[in-house]
């Protein structure tokens, strides 16, 4: 599987968005158990490589906000005040949720929340206080959150918030879609108990009980929030009684190394309405991939991962397994999964690019676009573990949120190729070059100078063999209409500080070879991607209508159709297969929610028993 990235390269965080998440596996059966909880019983799931967790603190910032250490780590231990993605699909789950669902009034203004008395480990409830702490952080420090997006939501739009006992009250400055706010939002809280309040190991903050937007509260926040940093920064302390007494899921941590392998224990206080139903989970660390099919194949894990490249036969279509490798299909069951993200590759509209006068073009994007052949790379590729993308939206998303755009542009070169010839431009040699300048039809375009040639360049992720063949067929097919790209391999930390408006480095494209996953916002607004300014709008992309659409997806109640199909109509970015993930659970491994690896990366070994 792939590392099913959200995709911010102002975030470095990325590197490891998305691990596979299985543990939602296997045939009906096994109930909660009780008391003491389970007496025996181990199961042991292998990391992805190179994404082994190294941050436990739940207020994390950019460059740790991956699936690996929120997903499959952080939230077996401290769960988010609001759960998403049980099974296989994103849905909001309230029997997982620490708080009954949000009751929103004064004209969607106002939204109480109604906790629901679960205890955290060391016994304190999880009350008003500990969805404060989270908030009373966010707004001391947004910017110090990986999801914060400026100006919108939580904390920008909040006026106001208080608590009480197991209630707590938000007044926004602006009516908001209740579907935006519970799904990008509210999702994102992580109550946090008291004995984390602290400064140093001795004295106590004033960060849970502070009020909101006071400067005094925000003062002691920033110091709380430093201490907890540093104490996150150093692995050792993960097993620690100062952390693990803030438990209030499922899993304790009792041991984790540098290296990333971590052992959970039942958690026998948990509150929630599935215990664990085995005494521990090992989680095993990998740098490599063949490392870990190997442990597969000597049935050293129960759960793992396999990429396409490593089976021997393809799918029979998207979203169906093909056969799986002939040493594991014995002792593992294969299953695949459509994540909850698209894929695509970002292109630079800023002043700092040369050809930004050719991107901001819709002729050229959709030239481009047509000369990516989606089918061709999901069937050759892939070996059919992709699925096209079209848009932003996710291939499973609830229709309730969008009707599924058409697909305006799919792959036609010979079209591509008419449609810049109709614009002005002539093949000169190999290369696309403008001999007809100018802003009237049939013309190059605004800012385009005569001469001017369609050479770009294409920034991306090395290290991975279908990311390799993918960008040197679309290197092919854009040479086929007199499009040069000169494609560069480069490591993820090198993209990450380099394809963003304003870094200092001259860039056309970017592609980081995985997805944007909607994880921990699971509401696909575009306000994080598309909206003028927005953090992750890499490559700087301002449209008027799109932001008039996005702003009304995020303040009313229309449903987004209309803003994925203007998405998916101009092309903000080139879009490209989503790979799947690709799960394989020992068959001696049983789950009462179904066999298909989770679409948001969520690992949930409490549902898993022998």
């Amino acid at each position: 599987m792939k590392f099913h990235l959200k995709l911010r390269f102002a975030v470095a965080v990325v590197a490891a968005m998305g691990a596979l998440g299985l543990g939602l596996l296997a045939a009906p059966g096994g109930g909660a158990t009780t008391g003491g909880g389970p007496a025996s019983g181990t199961v042991t799931y292998g990391e992805a490589p190179g994404a082994a967790p190294n941050w436990i603190f739940p207020y994390t910032g950019y460059l740790n906000f991956s699936a690996s250490n929120i997903n499959q780590f952080q939230q077996l231990m401290f769960r988010p005040l609001y759960f998403f993605g049980k099974g296989s699909t994103a849905a909001f789950d309230p029997s997982l949720s620490l708080a009954s669902a949000p009751v929103l009034s004064n004209a969607d203004r106002t939204i109480t929340i109604k906790l629901k008395g679960w205890r955290f480990a060391d016994g304190q409830i999880v009350d008003a206080s500990s969805v404060m702490f989270f908030l009373n952080l966010y707004h001391a420090d947004p910017t110090g959150y990986g999801d914060y997006t400026p100006g919108k939501g939580i904390p920008d739009d909040l006026a106001s918030a208080s608590g009480s006992g197991l209630t707590v009250v938000l007044h926004m400055k602006t009516a908001v879609n209740p579907n935006w706010i519970l799904y990008n939002y509210l999702s994102e809280i992580t109550p946090m108990p008291n004995r984390w309040d602290m400064v140093s190991a001795h004295v106590a903050g004033r960060c849970a009980l502070g009020t909101y937007g006071a400067a005094s509260t925000d003062a002691s926040c920033k110091s709380v929030e430093a201490y907890l940093d540093k104490l996150s920064a150093s692995t050792a302390t993960f097993a620690s009684a100062f952390w693990q007494g803030g438990d209030d899921g499922p899993w304790k941590l009792t041991s984790f190394d540098s290296s990333g392998n971590a052992t959970f224990q039942a958690n026998a206080s948990y509150s929630g309405p599935q215990k664990a139903q085995v005494r521990y989970v090992k989680e095993i660390a990998y740098t490599s991939e063949s490392t870990e099919v190997n442990d597969l194949q000597s049935g050293k894990l129960d759960l793992g991962y396999v990429e396409p490249t490593d089976l021997t036969s393809p799918a029979p279509k998207s979203g169906e397994p093909g056969a799986n490798l002939a040493a594991l299909s014995a002792k593992y069951r294969m299953s695949v999964t459509i994540p909850y993200a698209f894929n695509y590759a970002a292109m630079n509209y800023s002043s700092s690019n040369p050809l930004q006068a050719e991107f901001e073009q819709l002729y050229i994007r959709q030239a481009l676009q047509e000369s990516i052949d989606e089918p061709g790379i999901v069937h050759d590729v892939d070996s059919y573990y992709a699925v096209a993308n079209y848009s932003p939206l996710p291939p499973t998303a609830a229709p309730a949120f969008s009707k599924t755009p058409t697909s305006p542009y799919t792959y036609n070169p010979a079209a591509a190729k008419t449609l810049l010839t109709s614009h002005g431009w002539t093949l000169v040699g190999t290369i696309m070059t403008c001999m007809d300048p100018g802003t009237t039809a049939g013309h190059c375009g605004a800012n385009i100078a005569q001469g001017a040639q369609l050479s770009f360049s294409l920034m991306y992720v090395t290290g991975n063999p279908i990311v390799d063949a993918t960008v040197t067929t679309m290197v092919s097919d854009w040479q086929s209409i007199g499009v040069l790209v000169t494609a560069t391999a480069n490591t993820f930390n090198l993209l990450a500080a380099a394809c963003t408006v304003g870094s200092g480095t001259q860039w056309s494209m970017c592609w980081s070879g995985e997805s944007w996953t909607y994880e921990p916002n699971f509401y696909p607004s575009g306000d994080q991607t598309f909206l003028s300014g927005a953090d992750s709008n890499l490559g700087g992309y301002d449209d008027a209508e799109m932001n008039a659409l996005i702003t009304a997806d995020t303040t009313g109640k229309a449903t987004l159709s209309s803003y994925e199909q203007y998405a998916a109509d101009q092309l903000p970015v080139l879009y490209l297969p989503t790979e799947e993930t690709i799960g394989e659970t020992a068959r001696t491994l049983k789950s009462s929610i179904g066999w298909v690896p989770n679409a948001l990366s969520n690992f949930l070994p409490e549902y898993l028993h022998y």
